[in-house]
């Protein structure tokens, strides 16, 4: 069973529109009235968490980064769709997935913003208060980060908004200056666990050292990405976290807050939804709908889809006992998914034979639901692992190795491969052959977790000559296509906000 706490919803939070009449409504919450205690401070933080739930982030973001890097792809009959996350040929700025991404990160934002400015004022326990207030910046800072992966120049928005507001458009280097700022003063106020298990779930110092480790690695500022990651790896926090032993574990329903989880998001079914909007708390979707959409043809609707490619990356190595890497089951639903092949790979309740003949298509397997049950739909309890101690290892390997130390950063990367029973790497590589492993390794450890397309980007990766790779890179467009177009619609409201590049 999950021990999820409760996600209350504030309107006030997200609502940056005054009522045009002079009338009060005495029975309206606002912000004056709401932010009182110590129990409205936490309904507060918890309404940032509930934004998780919200279509965008629960069901198009993942595609985002799945689809846009070199390892996934869509083969979608809805033709928008397939263009703009796989063929980089964007229908119009304001389509629909996309701004709906956008969007509720500003929600998120939002919200956090509406903890940040009101918070400090209840009086409460000063621990806890601590508590809230690294959680609110946890969450502007990991909004942002998504904003500045995919839009990169946006509007940094610090306070709640009204709707005079006309802010300007931010540099990325600005947001990303912002991410890191927000994830360092949530590092500094988050505790290292939580004691009561209705907590379960909330961000941790651990999680908040982690994404900011990510955000500067964007930067390519290796070295305080390695300080940021010392907490999880040989500090303090070390002793909160490990692998795992069997990888699948870290995708399934039955092992979900494991010991490898650094950042998770929760996810439970409500019998009665019938709405993405968390406004409308009776009967909003807690759930998940990225099984729905990733999964096979006939169960799902199979809108993103893995790349046949990387199964052979998996295929070059044996484990020490001669066996297949243990994560490529794990990883893809394909005709070998059980290496007897089409007739003996089960999907949801029929073989891969019955279903599909010897089809090639593949499908990302790790946020599904095929070890549970034979169906997906819009209410999946599958929990999303943002990030798991296998990345940190490796990102800290790969820290330590653009600093000079690569014979230090074998070991981390050698942990990862031990519980895949792969043998230890041969030490002596120079510092751009371990990259070159790096990224091999990452590919292998992480496909299908919505980090290749940031990976790709940070290493320069990025170009035209993935096509060889992924036929929707012939289209794209170097100094354009790293980011995505922002909305026309929000152009048009803010005369201040400028488009990207090329668009």
């Amino acid at each position: 069973m999950k021990n999820i706490f409760i996600l209350f919803v504030l309107l006030t939070v997200i609502s940056s529109c005054s009522d045009e009449l002079d009338k009060v409504n005495p029975n309206e919450v606002t912000n004056q009235s709401f932010w009182k205690n110590e129990t409205d401070a936490i309904k507060g933080i918890n309404s940032c968490y509930s934004t998780l739930h919200r279509g965008g982030f629960s069901r198009w973001q993942p595609m985002l980064y799945d689809v846009r890097s070199d390892v996934g792809v869509s083969y979608s009959p809805w033709s928008d769709l397939a263009n703009a996350i796989n063929n980089f040929i964007q229908p119009d700025s304001n389509f629909g997935p996309m701004v709906d991404v956008y969007f509720d990160n500003y929600v998120g934002i939002n919200r956090a913003n509406a903890v940040l400015a009101n918070v400090p004022a209840i009086g409460m326990d000063s621990n806890l208060k601590e508590r809230v207030l690294g959680e609110a910046y946890f969450f502007r800072g990991m909004h942002y980060y998504h904003l500045a992966s995919l839009w990169g120049n946006v509007v940094l928005q610090l306070g709640p908004s009204a709707p005079t507001d006309l802010p300007a458009t931010s540099s990325e280097t600005q947001v990303w200056a912002q991410v890191i700022k927000d994830l360092t003063d949530a590092a500094a106020r988050l505790p290292k666990n939580y004691a009561d298990p209705k907590d379960q779930g909330r961000i941790t110092k651990g999680g908040a050292n982690a994404l900011l480790a990510k955000a500067y690695m964007q930067i390519r500022d290796y070295e305080s990405a390695k300080k940021a990651l010392d907490y999880l790896v040989t500090g303090d926090g070390a002793s909160s976290y490990n692998l795992v032993s069997n990888y699948a574990d870290n995708f399934k329903i039955t092992s979900e807050f494991n010991v490898e989880s650094v950042i998770e998001w929760s996810y439970i079914e409500n019998p009665t939804e019938g709405t993405d909007n968390d406004v409308q708390t009776a009967n909003h979707n807690f759930g998940t709908s990225v099984g729905q959409f990733y999964a096979p043809p006939g169960v799902g609707w199979s809108d993103a889809e893995a790349l046949r490619w990387p199964i052979a990356e998996f295929e070059i190595e044996k484990t020490i006992t001669n066996q297949r890497d243990p994560r490529l089951p794990a990883t893809f639903l394909y005709n070998f998914t059980n290496e007897a092949g089409p007739a003996a790979t089960m999907v949801y309740g029929e073989t891969f034979l019955q279903r599909y003949g010897n089809n090639k298509r593949v499908s990302f397997r790790k946020f599904l639901h095929d070890h549970a049950r034979n169906f997906e739909g819009y209410r999946g309890i599958n929990n999303y692992r943002f990030i798991r101690y296998a990345d940190v290892l490796l990102m800290y390997a790969e820290c330590l190795n653009a600093t000079g130390k690569t014979n230090d950063a074998y070991q981390y990367v050698n942990r990862v491969r031990a519980r895949a029973g792969l043998a230890p790497l041969t030490t002596g590589m120079s510092q751009t052959a371990f990259l070159t492993q790096i990224k091999h390794e990452r590919l292998l450890e992480l496909t299908g977790e919505g980090h290749r397309f940031n990976d790709l980007k940070r290493w320069g990766d990025l170009a035209p000559t993935l096509s060889s790779k992924d036929p929707g890179f012939n289209n794209f467009v170097k100094g354009k296509h790293e980011l995505l177009p922002i909305p026309q619609r929000d152009l048009d409201i803010n005369p201040n906000m400028s488009q990207n590049p090329n668009w």
